[in-house]
């Protein structure tokens, strides 16, 4: 029997983002062939003590973009009593940066035409390193795309959406895309929708099949003896590399 594999989400009251990680689920059940369950830890229930608590000894794998206190504190915490293995989430992955082109492509297409710059709006967090997720996909994205890139913040960093969008505006750049470095949608994304002056917003990408790929990565590195998660997450990724904090524009160092 296949060891159990647990999402760890944060949770949403709008419902649609409870529909878009059950299709998640739903793929990466597909792709692992093992029993997954979702536990949440805010908003929504069943909360990922009462998921673990049915399951001790499961893979969990936090579906997180950032290692804010989240993925480094409340999700090891609530695991250790069930003897379970945390992977790491999944910040600055290549999967993830791939997953937010193909929605960035698909909302430009939807617009008219492609953005002469992007704004990568992650959610944010004031704790150390807690926004490298989002820094990271500034520099993959700024790889693929030819025009400018820099990083925003829908809460506890700055610059916000609105004030990245101005500041890009003021270089003179006029079709402004949002590529939404987040997993679901909620209160975030509906205030991302609502900037004025944006060319295009991007859907959040947890249904995408490039996350459901990098989720069943996880699981599988959790199940090899020279893999496995520690239980703060530490083990099983290759994401060493730190993002210039300046953000990038062009393939360059944001001024």
């Amino acid at each position: 029997m296949p060891r159990n594999l647990v999402l760890a989400v944060h949770g949403s009251a709008v419902p649609e983002a409870g529909a878009g990680i059950a299709r998640l689920a739903d793929s990466v059940r597909r792709l692992t062939g093992a029993p997954v369950a979702v536990g949440h830890l805010d908003h929504r229930t069943p909360s990922l003590a009462h998921v673990l608590a049915d399951r001790p000894g499961a893979v969990v794998v936090p579906l997180l973009l950032g290692d804010g206190y989240h993925r480094t504190v409340d999700i090891p915490t609530v695991a250790r009593p069930f003897d379970c293995a945390v992977t790491p989430g999944l910040s600055g992955e290549h999967a993830v940066a791939l997953a937010l082109h193909d929605r960035l492509r698909a909302a430009e297409h939807a617009a008219g035409g492609p953005a002469d710059a992007v704004v990568v709006a992650g959610a944010g967090s004031s704790r150390p390193g807690g926004n490298d997720g989002t820094l990271r996909a500034v520099e993959q994205l700024a790889v693929l795309l030819p025009v400018p890139v820099i990083a925003a913040y829908c809460s506890a960093s700055a610059p916000g959406p609105a004030e990245a969008l101005a500041l890009l505006h003021g270089r003179g750049f006029r079709r402004v895309a949002v590529a939404t470095h987040l997993l679901a949608p909620g209160r975030f994304t509906r205030a991302l929708a609502a900037v004025p002056g944006t060319w295009a917003v991007a859907e959040p990408i947890a249904d995408h099949a490039r996350v459901a790929g990098l989720v069943a990565t996880r699981y599988a590195a959790a199940g090899r003896p020279d893999r496995t998660a520690k239980a703060d997450g530490t083990a099983g990724t290759d994401s060493t590399a730190k993002a210039d904090p300046r953000g990038s524009v062009g393939g360059r160092a944001a001024a």
